[in-house]
């Protein structure tokens, strides 16, 4: 894996710390540039699409400031319940109200991820589901009150106490829903690089 990208720099364009983490337990080495980007996309998009969307949106900032042997990671996560997509939450009233919704139900985590160098892009995306078990008020309220939800989608994070407690099932990639899907990049990647 890491024999084929050697001549290639990775960068990361995300300030996620879950991200990071997740491509440095991995065992890449990488950059990170972050720009302010605006996250808007048409209405009339499927949600299943945003995603994919966004990330290909972040990766148009950065086209014209690429090396020959640079690769641009740019990604974004989306929570979908019931075809709508949970954003995240501006303060405690939206966190809470977003996970009395996810309470004993059924979602969507998808993560859509560009791939960009100098003369090529290539996107894909993975989607993983999450079961929630019934929560009870007191429950979501004790997530609100001693973690972070304000900056995940849907207003949980799968590694924390919410996961280990009210999520009864996933199908799919675990570290989706940490907010990227290492596996599948890993793949992705190695035939982006081989095409190159």
């Amino acid at each position: 894996m890491f024999e084929i990208i050697r001549d290639f720099h990775l960068i990361l364009a995300s300030a996620s710390p879950r991200r990071k983490e997740i491509l440095q337990q991995a065992g890449f080495s990488f950059s990170i540039r972050k720009k302010n980007i605006e996250e808007s996309y048409s209405p009339s998009l499927h949600p299943l699409e945003v995603p994919t969307f966004l990330a290909k949106k972040k990766a148009e900032s950065y086209a014209h400031e690429l090396s020959p042997n640079e690769i641009l990671i740019t990604a974004d996560t989306v929570v979908i319940l019931e075809n709508q997509i949970l954003g995240k939450p501006q303060n405690k009233q939206e966190a809470f109200q977003m996970l009395t919704r996810l309470s004993g139900k059924k979602h969507a985590v998808v993560t859509g991820i560009c791939l960009s160098s100098y003369l090529h892009q290539h996107t894909f995306d993975q989607i993983t589901y999450v079961y929630f078990k019934p929560l009870s008020q007191a429950q979501i309220e004790y997530y609100i009150e001693h973690y972070s939800p304000f900056d995940k989608a849907g207003a949980y994070g799968i590694q924390e106490w919410i996961g280990l407690i009210g999520v009864s099932r996933i199908e799919g990639c675990f570290y989706n829903v940490v907010g990227f899907p290492i596996q599948k990049f890993c793949d992705e990647l190695q035939n982006f690089v081989k095409n190159f």
